[in-house]
């Protein structure tokens, strides 16, 4: 098990200043117990259902729509998958073996993402005064935080400062005097503009110093003003699709790396930023094994294993996207020509429906606005019959919250359930409550095997630090009934699926 370990953390027991993955005794494990069966655990305040290892998020989806329905409930639900999340940092480390992950908080901040990847070693990129204390609430050491913003409010500033983190980002004149007058302890880490302009965000329009004249400048400045720069950064843009990007991106570090030491730096940083897939088959998006030999043969020119660089990048998607399935009723219903849906005038002779459903674009499909994201749903229980032209709807009253414009479905009615796959990507957290529609309810699942990896790594974890490994962890009786007690049995005897 020791080496099944080492596939998914990184060492908790780092004494780099950026790649420390030091951990303050916090109660994240809490195994909780029901009729004698283990069949929950606390990960933070967050309550996970531990379910048998052959069921899937769409196993456990059907049996709480099914416990919904029969309840007479059609409020939209999340299901978290705590094992995908783990199975995500397996491809990272195999993949990427040099690359510390500082996960974006912006990409999703719901807490148990969060618990379960500080568990695993990885360190943060936040980039506001909320997201640094949603981490160090955790406790998380201020050295796991990159403050990785290049234009940060003056009080939040302060607020790093106070809090103890030193590590943020730079990309011009004016930021490096306010952080030298606010913060004069930072450990800078320069952002130059290196861009995949096919990216779905490019993200050097906003960020990022030219790297031929203006980064080296600001690297001077620095010295004069004797601010210290440790490192470069940059960022290809979110959804790359030309993973060269990343290579003329590693290939202008080097020459600042050695620019920096020129001008008296301690360079050790190189901060690959993000742009990496959130699942498997995403449209229009090279693979990330194929982003990762790009990357690893950069590394090995410029930055071969064993120079004094600590590699680390801001990976959102690539943990969030896939853990993440939501499941929406259908609360309407009506029936239209194809013409409606199509925009086609030949096909007016032809039906087609327009479905409205209780998650819209002002709630967890604001990635269709914000993110350039387009989520695919189907029935979450196959359904016989033709397909049909259809529209799909959100709840407001709103005619911008359309879900999606064009697909083709089955003919469903109201109350039929609709899942919506790899959902965690900026959904989340922007969504809203806009004409009073609640956000998704959130339940969380482990597979038992995982469950006790989790332990195992909590108790490695303390050990580490010195600390009781059984610090924190509790015992309680829960009366409440469980979703998966309702999953049917497999040939593997799925009813013994718990502890």
């Amino acid at each position: 098990m020791s080496n099944l370990m080492g596939l998914y953390t990184f060492s908790p027991n780092s004494t780099s200043a950026v790649a420390s993955s030091s951990f303050e005794d916090t109660a994240l494990f809490a195994p909780r117990t029901h009729h004698m069966h283990k069949k929950h655990m606390i990960l933070g305040d967050q309550d996970v259902e531990i379910v048998s290892n052959e069921i899937s998020s769409l196993n456990y989806a059907t049996a709480m729509a099914d416990k919904l329905t029969k309840e007479s409930r059609d409020e939209p639900f999340f299901v978290v998958d705590v094992s995908q999340i783990l199975r995500r940092h397996k491809v990272w480390t195999t993949a990427l073996p040099r690359i510390h992950p500082y996960y974006a908080v912006k990409c999703n901040n719901h807490r148990l993402l969060l618990n379960v990847l500080a568990t695993l070693g990885c360190n943060f990129d936040c980039a506001s005064k909320g997201e640094i204390e949603a981490v160090l609430d955790m406790g998380v050491a201020p050295e796991r935080i990159i403050y990785a913003n290049p234009c940060k409010t003056a009080s939040y500033i302060r607020h790093a400062s106070a809090r103890r983190v030193k590590t943020m980002t730079f990309d011009n004149e004016q930021e490096l005097y306010k952080i030298k007058n606010l913060h004069p302890e930072a450990e800078l880490v320069l952002r130059i503009a290196v861009s995949d302009p096919t990216a779905v965000c490019p993200l050097n329009l906003k960020f990022g110093a030219e790297p031929e004249t203006a980064a080296p400048a600001l690297l001077k400045l620095a010295a004069v003003l004797d601010v210290k720069v440790v490192g470069i950064s940059f960022h290809v843009g979110s959804g790359c699709r030309d993973p060269t990007a990343f290579a003329i991106g590693i290939a202008y570090a080097h020459k600042l790396f050695e620019k920096g030491k020129e001008f008296g730096h301690p360079m050790r940083i190189v901060d690959l930023g993000g742009g990496f897939p959130g699942y498997a088959g995403a449209t229009g998006h090279v693979t990330f094994e194929q982003m990762a030999d790009v990357i690893n043969a950069a590394l090995n020119i410029h930055f071969p294993e064993g120079c004094d660089a600590q590699i680390i990048a801001e990976p959102g998607r690539f943990y969030a996207a896939s853990a993440f399935t939501l499941c929406c009723t259908v609360i309407g219903k009506t029936n239209v020509t194809a013409d409606r849906v199509t925009k086609e005038e030949n096909m007016k002779d032809q039906p087609a429906f327009m479905y409205y459903i209780n998650d819209g674009v002002y709630g967890s499909f604001n990635c269709i606005l914000y993110d350039h994201v387009q989520p695919v749903g189907r029935p979450l229980k196959p359904k016989d019959g033709p397909n049909y032209w259809t529209a799909l709807w959100g709840p407001t009253c709103d005619s911008l919250d359309l879900v999606q414009a064009q697909c083709q479905l089955p003919q469903l009615t109201e109350g039929d359930w609709l899942v919506f796959e790899n959902m965690g990507a900026y959904t989340f957290a922007a969504g809203s409550e806009f004409n009073g529609f609640p956000r998704p309810e959130i339940r969380c699942i482990v597979t038992r095997s995982d469950s006790t990896l989790l332990h195992m790594l909590r108790a490695k974890m303390m050990a580490g630090n010195g600390a009781d490994s059984s610090s924190g962890i509790s015992e309680s009786e829960d009366d409440a009934g469980s979703v998966a007690e309702s999953l049917p049995n497999s040939d593997q005897e799925m009813s013994e699926m718990f502890f």
